[in-house]
């Protein structure tokens, strides 16, 4: 893992925390952003960790999408390398930070949740392949998309999906709507990104989108 933890762990600032950054368009190609006011409660979390019904459905469904047939799923003009965009396309409230620590199996929370009201629509942060969308453990609905540079990205807790399992999708592709599927404690989106499939190769998803031309705090 690529794991900084000094700086994954280090909150971000209250400012920050509290608004999502209306910067038009972030990256090239990206949609612009519009600002609204989200109404989410702050203990909109994750009561969950490792869920091992969601890693064997995870496991199970990436074995039918082979890595190898990515290429052949993806126009160019869909899917352009480099494109990244936010996961949601109004205000939100950081309800809990990736990296925290708790009584995960990792040890520590291993994506960040955004708290918005329910149905509000999560958008494909990367272009990738859907290798799940379903329902399955604590995840609740959730959408695993395989993006193209190799790493994973999980969008949990939905109250519906959008797409399907094999679709090809671009950068700000609609996965789903945001919920409390699942172990939550009320509406958000739990993004969480692996390195791999498997459980605990997570990193920081700010981090992570950051490097990549995207201020998601």
């Amino acid at each position: 893992m690529d794991h900084d933890m000094a700086a994954a762990l280090a909150p971000p600032s209250r400012r920050r925390a509290l608004r999502l950054t209306a910067a038009g368009i972030l990256t090239a190609g990206a949609v612009p952003l519009t600002a609204h006011r989200a109404t989410a409660r702050s203990d909109d979390v994750c009561t969950g960790g490792y869920d091992a019904e969601f890693e064997r459905d995870l496991a199970e469904a990436d074995a039918r999408v082979a890595p190898e047939d990515d290429r052949a799923l993806f126009p160019e003009a869909l899917a352009p390398r480099g494109r990244y965009t936010l996961p949601l396309r109004r205000d939100f409230r950081v309800s809990a930070r990736y990296g925290i620590r708790g009584d995960w199996l990792a040890g520590h929370h291993t994506g960040i949740d955004l708290a918005v009201p329910r149905g509000t629509p999560v958008y494909a942060v990367g272009a990738g392949v859907v290798v799940l969308a379903r329902r399955s453990g604590a995840y609740g609905n959730a959408v695993t998309v395989r993006m193209r540079d190799g790493h994973y990205a999980v969008y949990a807790h939905l109250s519906a999906i959008r797409v399907q399992q094999g679709d090809a999708i671009g950068a700000g592709t609609r996965v789903g709507s945001s919920g409390a599927t699942g172990r939550a404690t009320g509406p958000h989106l739990h993004l969480e990104i692996r390195v791999r499939r498997g459980y605990g190769s997570d990193v920081d998803p700010v981090r992570y989108l950051a490097r990549r031309g995207v201020q998601l705090l």
